[in-house]
């Protein structure tokens, strides 16, 4: 097989990148530039009206994602509550975010504070279902100061 004339990775993309479904995507970029200071790159609507994808680049990386299809696609309903996944996000000031977040209508799941794993962390859920994990990188403990932090909080063995 030739090798392809350009990159493999589009521009501003990365190997791994997020692609979420949620009811409501045009409100989600919205959402997305009051909450996290997104930017929209593009979105193409389907003839029904519906997002069958859309793009914002947030920080150095891009979110792809699209309304829900589910029932044209003869797919299992959506899920809703508890979600398996938390989508994390480095941010220079994470007190910052987080303030911006909340004001754009995220409820706190897990609040922020300095945590032994060196990063200031906290989770927020937004209007859409989704967790965000808002970050900033404050310190590198090594494994032995992690495990003593651990312990200290009662989760060590």
């Amino acid at each position: 097989m030739p090798k392809p004339a350009t990159s493999p990775i589009p521009p501003g993309f990365h190997s791994l990148t997020i692609h979420l479904m949620v009811k409501g995507a045009a409100g989600y970029i919205n959402f997305l530039k009051k909450a996290f200071g997104a930017i929209e790159i593009r979105r193409s609507p389907a003839p029904n009206g519906k997002l069958m994808h859309a793009e914002v680049q947030i920080g150095d990386s891009r979110l792809m994602f699209s309304d829900d299809f589910c029932e044209e696609m003869h797919q299992q309903p959506f899920a809703t509550g508890h979600l398996p996944f938390v989508v994390n996000l480095y941010v220079p000031d994470a007190d910052a975010t987080w303030k911006q977040a909340l004001e754009a209508g995220c409820e706190v799941e897990f609040p922020i504070a300095d945590q032994f794993w060196g990063d200031r962390y906290g989770q927020v859920k937004d209007p859409y279902g989704i967790t965000w994990a808002i970050s900033t990188h404050i310190a590198d403990p090594t494994p032995e100061e992690m495990a003593a932090a651990m312990k200290a909080m009662g989760g060590g063995q």
